[in-house]
């Protein structure tokens, strides 16, 4: 395991995403400068010897309120400079001593042909796949969600979705539509995901229809404690692989203001964080955080927010494999 050692700043050099040495253990590389690779792990895309792969999708046409999540990959990887050289909260164990991670920088797209966006980042997120390699993706708004899951169930099969977020994102819509509050209407009529063995965590919008998930409203989950609400998802999901997606609006915007549709109502960071310490367990096969939107970030809290979770996430990865 890496502990920090004061000594060993600078020893990288800088830029350790290009010059690391190893593909294991944290980064000591001061918080204002090098490239800004997440939790400052090597870029590349040669992927066979890695076991997680994080990657952007800056993607944010599908927005209904105010835009600017296409900038969240690069917030996100900003303000996991501060954590690179520590562990997540709440672990023993730092996930970069046991899974080789590399930033596979960002899924590329033409904002000007719209016909082509779900297969390009399905595209993208399939590559990385075929090589036997986890993904950690930055959104982007939440439509993206959508091409990944149907990238994870083409090699998984039918998921359980582990959904923390402010809104369902379930109202009914057309077919081929493209918005990031239906995607998982979408999905689920696709067969991409299964309801009853699926949970939504912090909902606090109305929406008439549950569509048969499982639901802990916003203000339930804000009275119960985060062992409480880790037990009802590993009864909902049971050993099922599981695709576990973060909108950051599922915060309360006191703690996330960056983000597109803010919700009074919400979680804090920290019961956030205890809830995804106490889901050590669950089948997780692929994750995302989405939804930063810098521009209306105060102070960089809302994607050290989403950083943090993100670390979480790959914790909880990691501790399959002990």
């Amino acid at each position: 395991m890496s502990e920090y050692d004061a000594s060993k700043v600078g020893e990288e050099k800088g830029d350790a995403a290009f010059l690391r040495k190893s593909p294991y253990g944290a980064s000591y590389e001061p918080t204002y400068s090098g490239a800004l690779s997440f939790l400052r792990t090597a870029y590349t895309r040669e992927l066979k010897d890695f076991d997680v792969a994080v990657t952007g999708v800056p993607f944010d046409l599908a927005t209904t309120g105010r835009s600017g999540a296409r900038m969240g990959p690069r917030a996100v990887r900003a303000a996991s400079t501060n954590l690179a050289w520590d562990w997540p909260q709440g672990w023993d164990f730092n996930p970069l001593d046991r899974l080789a991670i590399a930033d596979a920088g960002d899924c590329v797209f033409d904002p000007g042909k719209p016909e082509t966006w779900v297969a390009k980042i399905e595209e993208h997120a399939a590559t990385i796949l075929e090589t036997e390699t986890a993904m950690l993706t930055l959104g982007g708004d939440h439509f993206i969600t959508y091409p990944l899951l149907r990238a994870h169930a083409a090699k998984h099969g039918p998921l359980s979705l582990i959904h923390f977020d402010a809104h369902s994102d379930t109202w009914e819509d057309e077919e081929g539509r493209i918005d990031h509050g239906t995607m998982f209407y979408h999905a689920k009529e696709k067969g991409l995901i299964v309801p009853e063995r699926s949970i939504q965590l912090g909902l606090r919008t109305h929406n008439a229809k549950t569509h048969g998930f499982n639901i802990i409203r916003a203000p339930e989950l804000c009275r119960m404690s985060a062992e409480d609400i880790a037990a009802e998802v590993k009864r909902a999901v049971g050993d099922h692989a599981c695709y576990l997606t973060f909108d950051i609006d599922c915060l309360d915007p006191a703690y996330a203001p960056g983000t597109g549709t803010p919700c009074a109502g919400g979680p804090t960071t920290r019961h956030a964080l205890d809830i995804l310490r106490a889901l050590d367990g669950i089948n997780v096969i692929g994750m995302d955080v989405v939804e930063v939107a810098p521009s209306y970030d105060v102070s960089e809290i809302t994607s050290l927010a989403a950083a943090s979770i993100a670390f979480q996430m790959l914790a909880l990865y990691a501790s399959k494999h002990k």
